[in-house]
């Protein structure tokens, strides 16, 4: 073999080695390229990014034309649809400003917020949102009010209204037929069995018509009938 077939061999020999060496160079750096592309920035980057614009208060506005804890600018929060959830992204709840920021970067890249997401160590594509995003500021969740258990029987009110009839008093009616209420009336003779008023004024020393004046009321319209019992007042 010539000393020219020699060299020819060593030059190809070097060539394929450097070729070889390359690529064996250039596969880690793409392969980090792909998976930098592939991977997504870690869930705490929005916090990161928020607390480098506004301080990690997600309700802010300073009046300077850019709202929330991600500063949008009202265009950029109505383009990316967050009017959905507030008029400006300082009266949404965080999860919705996450949510419109993730449409943001999904279209523009970090590059959105370039001092900040470059501050938080983002990279690739934005983290999944977690939780649902709700209008109108926190979410509030309205527990249901706990109905409490009313006793369907309503038991009537045991009210013991014994209306007791009214004792009637055993009254033994004074018939003002005669005799007994002549006999229970007081004075200063009692009338005996044989009696008379004439017999009666004679021994008071008076006469019958004065006893009678005096006792007609118990004696009654007959001063010939005295019963014995009676009172008279002399």
């Amino acid at each position: 073999m010539s000393a020219c077939a020699d060299n020819t061999r060593k030059v190809r020999t070097t060539r394929t080695t450097a070729v070889l060496a390359g690529a064996a160079l250039l596969a880690p750096l793409g392969l980090l390229a792909a998976t930098g592309n592939a991977a997504a920035a870690d869930s705490g980057v929005w916090d990161r990014i928020a607390k480098c614009e506004s301080g990690g208060n997600w309700h802010i506005n300073t009046g300077n034309g850019y709202y929330g804890g991600l500063q949008f600018s009202a265009g950029t929060w109505r383009a990316y649809g967050g009017t959905a959830y507030a008029s400006t992204a300082d009266k949404a709840s965080k999860a919705a400003q996450i949510a419109v920021a993730t449409k943001v970067q999904n279209a523009q890249g970090w590059g959105a917020w370039p001092t900040c997401s470059a501050r938080a160590g983002a990279y690739g594509g934005a983290p999944a949102s977690s939780g649902a995003a709700s209008s109108g500021g926190s979410a509030t969740t309205k527990s249901a009010p706990k109905s409490t258990s009313k006793s369907a029987s309503k038991s009537a009110p045991t009210e013991s209204r014994a209306k007791s009839a009214p004792a009637k008093a055993s009254e033994a009616p004074a018939h003002a037929s005669g005799h007994t209420n002549r006999a229970a009336s007081r004075g200063d003779y009692t009338v005996r069995g044989g009696d008379t008023l004439s017999g009666i004024a004679e021994r008071q020393g008076t006469t019958w018509r004065k006893i009678y004046a005096a006792n007609r009321a118990v004696i009654g319209g007959d001063p010939d009938l005295i019963m014995p019992g009676q009172r008279l007042d002399l």
